[in-house]
């Protein structure tokens, strides 16, 4: 890096220094000897940048206390050097009154503290042949610092040493020189205002550039001794940064390139941002760990209570496991994608753990350069707890490699050792045994080992077992926003053009366009589906047409005052239906068919298109049942920032349907909370779930079919089985038909690691068996039950209820007419599933007639005084005449 401006020395540690060690911290290195360290260091302002002057009394243990503490580096006399052993970057010499640099200490030294004048100086420099990054000058006692001196004596590497004594934050004079113009005079400007172009970073932010600016003589000035952002505006002078907005800087420090005609202000950012636009930057938002501390700061203060992410600050025995758990898949992970992305999740977790301790990156970057300062080092062994552990796990074979492991599984009550762990990435889960039964052999990972879900007693567990019982896989939300959100800014800033490059690299498919418009005409569509799907449009379109609103809601609440309610639809809407090689031509009619009976306007389908640019044809007949304006060929978070922003030729909608994969979901939870998109979503999405009550009239070979039903959708599934007062024979021809029926499956090995975290739930009573279903609010709720239907009161929170023994969940998912876009992962304990109401607003209306206001006025009036709101009362008393009150 180039030399400083100039290098201050310190003359004392008294009082006078208060003022100016602040000032001199933020533009550059301080020299400061050994003799004043002591008693100056506890005053010096945190990340000072500074160097010490040894003297020949000093030792080199001495030496390597100062570095690990924080100094740079060390200048020390020829025969200290000698003794140090201490890298050379971190060491000078400090040449004294020698003629010659001695050859034994030329390579154990970066730099040179040459005293004397300008001809001494000049004769190391020649001895030295350019070979040291600093020669600093420190000119014979008595000799006074002047701009001049400064400026003639810097160069690429080298600095005059300044003592503090000789330094002043006024204007200089005739026995001091101003530090502003010590920093100033080796700068040049090649503007004709004699401005300097300054660049503004973010110290938080690792240096992130937030803006250029400029500067001048008197802006600098002030910056230095204010330690503010002062900056000088090309049309309206000084401009101290934040004065009227309140987004002020605080400053850490100013330096000039190595060209000497620019500078760089490395700021902290307070209030809105540094952009009048109220962003981070004029460049826009901040990226990586920064962007993500931004994001856990905001949660920290604003999370709701009971959610996940107000867990992890609440409660560090959970952040603590989730810390070790991903540094042991951290561990495990060999490629470098999956290093790279358990590394991802090891800083969230670590990050989040320092948030919740009001630690932020700016204090971790320091901590990180303070150790690279140390040079005592330390054996480097691992403490004996984790050199045993890992020494464990080298003598253990590595399990059987998977291709689909889920993201995250609930702590269920178990074995206290296994309770904060979970299985590496490269192997498929291990069950382990649930409080109340006794342990289960864990499953192991051979092909013919039985497929068990794991069985727990109701009835002994305790409050937290139970509440572990409820929990769903942990999805990171988090993460996953902030690797859709480049996928998003694309789609949003480039349209067209991100967008078809997106559906080149991620849908594998190059196109022309990305839309198609009506007639959607299938080529070959087998008849036999095409009347299945007729079939099942119908059933749909019947029971959502009875859903809609027939005629308006009114209401006269008093004589002469008349409300009501009215429903419009939604006017454009967005449905997500995933696909590409897949053909789902069923969530296609889920979300189409209610839009239309709403009356939406403008319904555009996006759906992932084949390598050849096609849609299947059963979609494409789906598009034309439900009079579709629009089919986006195009998946992931491409499509959802395509319907959310718009294109140019993908319309903008103002509502987005549709399940996807986790990158959709995320795309989804972002665009909702951009004010600029105005768009809403259906509803949070998770993995598929399903709950199954069943008491001694089942049939097990039923019950295992609808478990398995959801159990193949992915190993992130989760099935659960609340056995009511179930025989034991009964229950193990449940598990026998379930490891049966998932050995014939094309999709055994999904199911098989899905079913190995899922759950049987034994339950006394129909009672215990509802609360229980209640509170884990399922996704999909199966009665196989005597008289099913008359324990349909009993039910609270369920997205889709299945009732009796003759009501599988497959026909809600293709056709018998409800919807099977529900809510998972318990929020049907708020949500609906999508229905004709989803695809529509709401309107009230009031009318009042004058004897109406005459009778309801000098209500209003009296509540709105009570408030504080004097016009809203108007409103009423100018229309009846009424005085306004005395002052």
């Amino acid at each position: 890096m180039p030399a400083p401006s100039f290098l201050p020395l310190l003359s004392s540690a008294d009082a006078s220094m208060a003022e100016l060690l602040p000032a001199l911290s933020r533009i550059g290195p301080i020299l400061i000897p050994s003799s004043l360290l002591a008693a100056v260091q506890p005053s010096l302002p945190p990340r000072t940048n500074y160097l010490v002057l040894a003297s020949s009394e000093d030792t080199p243990e001495a030496a390597a206390g100062w570095l690990d503490a924080g100094a740079s580096a060390v200048v020390a006399p020829a025969q200290l050097v000698r003794e140090l052993g201490i890298p050379r970057e971190k060491v000078l010499l400090d040449a004294g009154a020698e003629a010659e640099v001695p050859e034994d200490v030329k390579n154990l030294v970066s730099g040179v503290l040459v005293r004397g004048d300008a001809a001494r100086a000049e004769e190391v420099r020649k001895t030295l042949g350019g070979k040291y990054d600093y020669v600093f000058v420190l000119p014979p006692e008595g000799q006074q610092a002047t701009e001049e001196l400064v400026r003639s004596t810097h160069g690429e590497t080298a600095a005059l040493v300044v003592p503090t004594s000789s330094l002043t934050l006024s204007p200089s004079s005739t026995d001091k020189l101003s530090l502003t113009s010590a920093f100033l005079a080796p700068l040049t400007s090649d503007r004709p205002d004699g401005l300097y172009p300054t660049i503004v970073s973010s110290f938080p932010a690792s240096g992130r550039s937030l803006g250029l600016v400029y500067s001048s003589r008197e802006s600098i000035a002030e910056s230095i001794s204010s330690g503010r952002g002062v900056y000088q505006s090309r049309k309206h002078g000084l401009w101290r940064k934040g004065e009227t907005s309140g987004a002020h800087q605080d400053v850490v420090s100013i330096a000039a390139d190595c060209d000497s005609d620019c500078l760089l202000f490395e700021v902290v950012q307070h209030g809105t941002g540094f952009c009048h636009l109220g962003t981070p930057t004029c460049f826009g938002g901040l990226r990586g760990l920064a962007a993500l501390e931004e994001t856990l700061v905001s949660r920290k203060a604003a999370a709701p209570q009971g959610s996940y992410t107000r867990r992890l600050f609440e409660d560090e025995a959970l952040l603590r496991s989730k810390i070790m758990e991903e540094a042991d898949e951290l561990c495990t992970a060999q490629a470098k994608e999956d290093v790279a992305f358990e590394a991802a999740d090891l800083l969230y977790f670590a990050l989040t753990r320092c948030v919740s301790k009001g630690v932020s990156l700016a204090d971790v970057e320091a901590a990180l350069d303070k150790k690279a300062k140390k040079v005592t080092r330390r054996p480097g062994n691992a403490k004996p707890q984790w050199a045993a552990a890992a020494s464990k796990q080298q003598t253990t074979p590595p399990a059987a490699p998977s291709s689909s492991v889920p993201a995250d599984k609930p702590a269920l009550p178990v074995v206290a050792e296994l309770a904060t762990k979970r299985p590496a990435p490269t192997g498929p889960p291990t069950p382990a045994p649930v409080a109340g039964t006794p342990p289960k052999t864990p499953a192991p990972s051979s092909p013919s080992a039985p497929i068990r879900m794991r069985t727990a007693i109701l009835s002994d567990c305790s409050v937290s077992e139970r509440a572990a019982l409820l929990r769903r896989p942990v999805l990171n939300s988090g993460e996953m926003i902030e690797r859709v959100k480049p996928i998003v800014e694309a789609v949003r800033v480039g349209g067209d053009k991100a967008l078809l490059q997106l559906t080149a690299k991620l849908d594998k498919a190059e196109l022309d366009s990305s839309v198609l418009r009506p007639p959607f005409v299938p080529r070959n569509l087998d008849p036999a589906v095409k009347e299945a799907i007729d079939v099942a449009y119908a059933n749909v379109r019947a029971f959502h047409a009875a859903q809609a609103d027939k005629a308006p809601l009114v209401v006269e609440t008093m004589p002469g005052v008349v409300c009501s309610r009215f429903a419009r639809p939604i006017s454009r809407v967005g449905l997500y239906v995933p696909g590409g090689t897949a053909i789902l031509p069923s969530s296609a009619l889920m979300l189409g068919v209610p839009a239309q009976v709403a009356g939406c306007k403008e319904i555009v389908l996006a759906t992932p298109p084949k390598p050849d640019g096609s849609i299947v044809d059963e979609v494409l007949y789906v598009a034309h049942l439900v009079g579709a304006s629009t089919i986006l060929k195009a998946g992931g978070a491409q499509a959802v920032a395509a319907l959310a922003y718009g294109t140019e030729t993908v319309p903008k909608v103002d509502k987005i349907f549709g399940p996807g994969n986790q990158w959709v979901t995320a795309a989804k939870m972002l665009v909702q909370n951009d004010t600029n998109a105005l768009v809403a979503i259906d509803m949070p999405a998770g993995p598929s779930e399903v709950l199954v009550i069943a008491d001694s009239t089942c049939t097990p070979s039923f019950v295992a079919s609808d478990l398995l039903s959801q159990a193949e959708h992915g190993v992130d599934s989760q099935v659960v089985l609340v056995a009511v007062d179930l025989p034991l024979a009964l229950l193990q021809e449940v598990e026998d038909e379930v490891d049966r029926q998932a050995r014939a499956l094309p999709r055994v090995e999904i199911a098989r690691q899905s079913i190995a975290k899922s759950l049987i739930v034994t339950v006394p009573s129909l009672e215990e068996a509802f609360d229980f279903s209640n509170d884990y609010a399922p996704e999909h709720l199966i009665l196989h039950l005597d008289n099913a239907a008359a324990t349909l009161p009993r039910v609270q929170n369920a997205g889709s209820v299945f009732v009796g023994h003759w009501s599988p969940e497959s026909c809600g998912d293709y056709a018998s007419g409800t919807n099977h876009t529900l809510p998972t992962n318990g929020y049907a304990r708020q949500y609906s599933g999508v229905n004709t109401a989803s695809f529509q607003k709401s309107i009230t209306s009031q009318e009042l007639t004058k004897a109406g206001l005459d009778k309801l006025g000098p209500t209003v009036v009296t509540l709105a005084e009570c408030e504080g709101l004097r016009a809203h009362a108007n409103a009423v008393r100018v229309r009846l005449g009424l005085e306004p009150p005395k002052a």
